[in-house]
């Protein structure tokens, strides 16, 4: 399995730290947000890694090069200044990313998520297996119910979508060119139930600010 880290965002709540680093580089117990990703896919079996990026992506791939140091082959779909979106920046880089499903995480949670597990989550008959946590304080709301196995648009109870995900190549192909937001489109399968999920319980964090970040490393500094 192939995988991707979503890493085109511009970062905005957490300026001015990304005014001059783009985000998925800002460090989280000594090392950068993203190396995280890549050594926990390199130990998950995955290989092959896509990085998309738009702002300062020259310093993404300045830092991490062709991936030989984590074990890895990288290769990069840069999106120009503004990026495209979660699901127009994934349609972009298709080429990329093979013919059978592949893995996607956000370039800015931190998870302790055992990747390897999601090589057989996607089953005949769905075009996602999405990866939902319990909702933190600053999305209290959620995104999506879980039912089943299945994720749903609507429910008495939604879960946070975590930005860990498997997708068959197919899912993307039919969209337009051009920026995309990734939940319609999610939504639309889901109504056609082929949407799987499953609720995980264990360490997730959205760095989307700098008490976040900063909470992220103290937590991996207490580990070490």
């Amino acid at each position: 399995m192939r995988a991707m880290i979503l890493a085109a965002g511009r970062g905005e709540r957490m300026r001015p730290l990304t005014d001059y680093l783009p985000k998925p580089l800002l460090a989280v117990g000594g090392q950068p947000l993203i190396v995280h990703h890549l050594q926990a896919l390199h130990t998950a079996g995955i290989q092959h890694v896509v990085i998309n990026h738009a702002w300062l992506g020259h310093k993404i791939e300045a830092e991490l090069g062709d991936g030989q140091q984590y074990g890895l082959q990288i290769q990069y779909s840069p999106e120009g200044a503004t990026g495209l979106e979660t699901a127009g920046g994934i349609r972009l880089a298709l080429p990329l990313l093979g013919d059978e499903p592949f893995l996607v995480v956000n370039g800015d949670v931190l998870t302790d998520y055992p990747f390897a597990t999601l090589f057989d989550a996607l089953k005949p008959g769905k075009t996602a297996h999405l990866v939902l946590v319990p909702n933190p304080p600053q999305h209290p709301q959620g995104d999506f119910a879980l039912q089943q196995g299945l994720a749903l648009a609507d429910g008495d109870s939604k879960f946070t979508f975590s930005g860990i995900a498997v997708y068959r190549p197919e899912f993307f192909r039919e969209l337009p060119p051009g920026p995309q937001k990734l939940a319609p489109f999610l939504r639309a399968a889901m109504a056609q139930q082929q949407v799987s999920a499953e609720l995980y319980h264990g360490y997730w964090a959205d760095i989307g600010t700098p008490q976040r970040l900063a909470d992220a490393d103290s937590f991996f500094r207490s580990r070490s």
